[in-house]
């Protein structure tokens, strides 16, 4: 199939920028669902240590939003100088 090798890839240099937009799409792709595993509080990967790691983030703000909950109004566990 033309356009698959490299030197295909010479013959067509149109279609380079096909090839990197794709791979950056699927890169950041792969970036996003990475992010989403190791640091959401809905994923928990050792359930012997956390077995509810929700919990941590009771009063904690994780959400950039929440039309139900007035963060500005909770105790935060983090130290006060």
């Amino acid at each position: 199939m033309q356009g698959l090798s490299l030197q295909s890839l010479k013959k067509h240099k149109a279609l380079i920028p096909l090839y990197v937009c794709t791979a950056l799409g699927c890169g950041g792709a792969l970036v996003y669902l990475a992010r989403l595993a190791f640091r959401s509080p809905d994923v928990s990967w050792n359930k012997k240590s956390n077995p509810e790691p929700w919990e941590e983030y009771r009063a904690k703000q994780y959400k950039f939003y929440s039309p139900i909950r007035d963060y500005s109004k909770e105790e935060s566990p983090a130290p006060k100088f």
